[in-house]
């Protein structure tokens, strides 16, 4: 069994700091995941200000950890630092596309959880943030992020203190695919979920909301049409506003 196998979101961390020279050391050793081109399209923002974590837990739906982790880290699709030292090189740039946006987020993702492998090895507990995108104007006006800057997502940072159950997984065949795509069919829905669907805490989660599936929780109440049309459109302009769409 590796570490992945047991890796747990901590919420709760104890007083205990994580010092700059560790951060450093493991933000180092993630520099060695892969990248396209090898230009590492990604930046990270480290906050340790209480003051900033503050401003930004609005963003972040008021999670308690974003205040309460000794470390907040904002990893962001990065195409500026590649087109000014084009720029500075008598290169002509033509990075203020989708495409790019996308390039460098995939980037800064693969950076970000080669970091959570380092932060699991070490000891340290971490939570990622989905919310990162929900509200990204919120977190470039607090970071002051540059145009082809893009905020994609966000970890707290801190020693665990908390040890909670590990989160269900769907198995494995669920995700699976032979060859070619296999489209999913009632019966494969019936046994993926199965499992998922009998959990005491997932049924209590439906009754609770007064639903009768566990996907209509997901559907009606944590991730409705409406919000995902109203975040995406913010997220849009976010993205024009960055230099990444015209």
């Amino acid at each position: 069994m590796n570490s992945l196998d047991t890796r747990r979101s901590i919420r709760k961390y104890s007083k205990r700091d994580v010092s700059d020279d560790m951060l450093q050391r493991m933000l180092a050793s993630a520099e060695h995941t892969q990248t396209m081109g090898n230009l590492q399209l990604y930046s990270v923002v480290v906050t340790r200000s209480e003051e900033l974590k503050r401003r930004m837990a609005p963003a972040h739906f008021n999670q308690p950890m974003v205040t309460e982790a000794p470390v907040v880290l904002t990893f962001c699709a990065d195409f500026r630092r590649t087109t000014v030292w084009a720029e500075n090189r008598k290169a002509t740039p033509g990075y203020d596309n989708f495409l790019s946006f996308i390039n460098a987020a995939t980037d800064a993702l693969l950076f970000c959880q080669t970091f959570c492998n380092i932060a699991d090895e070490q000891g340290l507990g971490y939570c990622f943030l989905g919310t990162t995108i929900y509200d990204p104007q919120a977190i470039i006006d607090i970071l002051k992020l540059p145009q082809l800057v893009m905020p994609v997502a966000t970890i707290t940072l801190g020693w665990p203190d908390e040890n909670p159950p590990v989160s269900d997984r769907l198995p494995l065949k669920a995700i699976l695919h032979k060859e070619t795509f296999h489209d999913y069919t009632p019966e494969d829905i019936d046994e993926y979920y199965k499992e998922k669907e009998s959990l005491p805490d997932n049924r209590h989660f439906v009754e609770i909301n007064n639903k009768e599936t566990l996907a209509q929780v997901f559907t009606d109440c944590r991730y409705t049409k409406h919000d995902n049309e109203v975040m995406s459109a913010g997220m849009m302009e976010a993205l024009r506003r960055q230099g990444f769409l015209k």
